[in-house]
């Protein structure tokens, strides 16, 4: 099942915040929805473990993570790979980061997940909305928690 999804996170700190944040893949990660354990595995992967569960559908599923910030073209993309239990994920996301020029900085992102194996064929709808989520809540986390920090340092 191939899934697109975009969408625009607005984030109360401005740029130079949102790329100090991006350049640490550890932190990214953390913005998953349900994350139970993250451990950096290079300079920009890492390996995440994230509980699914939604009704009778539920996984702990593992994946690996590669966050490729780009500065020059004013993106950050992210790599997802992994499943369990005969499950399969694969995840690329990315955010154009624009400067709103009020002291803001403008996420302006896309996904898009292919997903394969049991939990598919038994919820495919269900887990179509569960990685839309994952998707879209993982900018507003990222937004919350870069905002945070830029109220702290004012």
């Amino acid at each position: 099942m191939k899934l697109n999804y975009n969408g625009q996170e607005k984030v109360k700190a401005p740029p130079a915040a949102v790329w100090a944040f991006v350049q640490d893949p550890a932190r990214v990660a953390r913005c998953l929805p349900e994350v139970q354990d993250v451990q950096v595995t290079g300079p920009n992967q890492l390996v995440a473990t994230v509980n699914i569960s939604k009704g009778m559908l539920r996984a702990k599923l593992k994946f690996d993570i590669d966050v490729k910030p780009d500065p020059d073209s004013h993106r950050v993309n992210v790599t997802i790979k992994g499943g369990g239990l005969g499950n399969a994920v694969d995840v690329t996301a990315g955010a154009d980061i624009k400067d709103a020029g009020d002291g803001t900085t403008t996420l302006d992102w896309q996904g898009e997940a292919d997903m394969r194996g049991p939990l598919v064929n038994m919820g495919g709808r269900v887990m179509e909305g569960e990685i839309e989520k994952m998707i879209s809540r993982t900018f507003q986390n990222m937004g919350s928690i870069i905002a945070s920090e830029n109220n702290k340092l004012a």
